[in-house]
């Protein structure tokens, strides 16, 4: 693939060697070669990662599956998601992870890894070569994998710690979540405060400086808290532009809550100073019908894997966002946090590439999105969708349009017959 790169924290021509999947050669001309790629225009990106999906597979397909989920994520030019383990049953054993494997196998478009999820006396030894990480679930949400006592985490994140993995968060104390009756996300926030995320993080402060990942952040204390540990820190989209004053239907229903106008303006001007690790888009789809329910009854989760990237490439169109910390949280930070030869257009890398052309801005259109979902609260807003796509040097998205297959591997051991 040849053009306008980002590579080494600039932009410049390069031409790209891809062999067996990797990247071979980066050089501004390289002899020789099959097939070239020429670009003329755009900016050739490593492909984007996103570090927290939840594909509902299996057990909760009408939702969503693997197939339509990762169609969905290179849509977006997401090349390598990491689904989590509240899926039913629960990824909460070895049993489970390996069945869940046999039953992915073969059925995405985009690269993968599966969490598996923090319970009582997990066996994280021999989970650990199989997982990207562990999911620990300390506030209440989907699924029951709840975990909240500090000795059971204590004695939990310990044994995974010896194994080198991350450990990514939900970071709210479910002691301190309400259970009253809700109408709209005002009601939501109320039972779901703020000091049940902060609180959460003050009690993980004894594992300083193990490899923790803090997901979906919704305010600047806690951003800087984690940092102050030496966590890694997720931010979505929607924690960022959201507020219940004005977005207060069953659309906007997430766990933890959207919160209130000053406390996100505080969790943005963080993340627009460079104080959050990566992005990550808690794609958590329900359908159509599911999020029609009365409030009280609609289930939390916002859908977000398509359109979290286009809309940040949307950002950096608008000089709102700096192309390389788009890069970094995007693609570099996920990959590297989670152990992934991805994220960098570098020599020995996978050759997992996006092109983004930032003249051709578009609108989110819920009837062109590729999830089961159906709805999101993006419809309409600007966006920057990819040009090309490819995954492992294998072109998914070209011209915009797709036309690749199900070439999605496992990262982390796939199943084996």
């Amino acid at each position: 693939m040849c053009g306008r790169a980002f590579a080494g924290g600039e932009i410049k021509y390069l031409e790209i060697g891809i062999s067996g999947g990797k990247i071979a050669e980066v050089k501004s001309s390289i002899r020789g070669g099959e097939k070239r790629i020429d670009v003329p225009g755009g900016v050739i990106l490593p492909g984007f990662v996103d570090p927290h999906v939840h594909f509902r597979d299996p057990g909760m397909t009408e939702k969503e599956d693997f197939s339509s989920g990762t169609l969905a994520a290179v849509h977006g030019g997401v090349t390598c998601v990491l689904d989590m383990p509240n899926t039913i049953p629960p990824v909460s054993d070895v049993g489970a992870l390996l069945e869940k494997k046999k039953h992915v196998s073969g059925r995405a478009y985009a690269d993968y890894g599966l969490f598996a999820a923090v319970t009582p006396g997990c066996n994280a030894g021999m989970m650990a070569p199989l997982v990207p990480g562990f999911k620990l679930f300390m506030g209440s949400t989907t699924g029951k994998i709840l975990l909240n006592d500090d000795a059971e985490i204590g004695a939990a994140i310990r044994d995974i710690s010896r194994t080198g993995k991350r450990v990514s968060v939900h970071a709210e104390d479910d002691s301190m979540i309400a259970r009253g009756p809700e109408r709209n996300c005002r009601d939501h926030l109320r039972n779901r405060p703020v000091e049940a995320e902060i609180n959460a993080l003050r009690r993980l402060s004894r594992f300083k400086g193990m490899k923790m990942n803090i997901c979906h952040n919704t305010n600047a204390e806690s951003v800087a808290l984690a940092n102050d540990l030496g966590f890694t820190t997720e931010v979505t989209l929607h924690h960022l532009f959201f507020e219940p004053e004005k977005f207060s239907t069953s659309e906007y229903k997430v766990n933890p809550p959207i919160r209130s106008a000053s406390v996100r303006d505080g969790l943005y001007k963080a993340f627009i100073g460079g104080k959050v690790s990566m992005f990550g888009s808690d794609h958590a789809p329900h359908t159509i019908s599911d999020k029609s329910q009365d409030f009280d009854s609609a289930p939390s989760g916002i859908p977000g894997v398509e359109t979290t990237i286009p809309i940040v490439m949307n950002m950096v169109r608008k000089n709102i966002v700096p192309l390389p910390q788009a890069v970094s949280m995007g693609s570099e930070a996920p990959a590297a946090s989670f152990g992934m030869r991805k994220g960098r257009i570098e020599e020995g890398y996978d050759a997992d590439l996006s092109v983004f052309d930032l003249r051709n801005v578009t609108a989110v259109d819920i009837r062109k999105l590729h999830s089961k979902a159906g709805h999101s609260p993006y419809d309409g807003w600007e966006a920057v969708f990819p040009e090309i796509v490819m995954v492992r040097g294998e072109i998914q998205i070209d011209g915009g349009e797709f036309c690749g297959d199900k070439i999605g591997k496992d990262v982390y051991g796939g199943y084996r017959d």
